[in-house]
C-alpha cells in the first residue's frame, strides 16, 4: 500500500520568502495575503520529495510533513 503524508504548515509563521514555492511550485503557491501555502495537504509518497525540500529549507521551520 502506498504511503500517504500530511503536510501542516503554521501559516501565521510563515514569513512569505517563497523558499517553498521555488523549491516545490508543484504544491506551493503564494496567497494574496503574502504568504506561502500548500496546493495539496495530503499527498502521495511520489509528491514527497520536493515537499521535504520545502521543508528543510524553510528559513522559519513552519512546515512539518508527517506520514499518516
Amino acid at each position: 500500500m502506498a504511503k500517504k503524508y500530511k503536510i501542516t504548515q503554521d501559516h501565521e509563521s510563515c514569513i512569505g520568502c517563497g523558499m517553498c514555492v521555488s523549491l516545490c511550485g508543484e504544491n506551493w503557491e503564494m496567497g494574496e495575503d503574502g504568504k506561502a501555502h500548500p496546493i495539496k495537504k495530503e499527498i502521495g509518497e511520489e509528491e514527497l520529495s520536493c515537499n521535504k525540500k520545502a521543508e528543510e529549507n524553510c528559513p522559519v521551520g513552519v512546515i512539518k510533513i508527517k506520514e499518516e
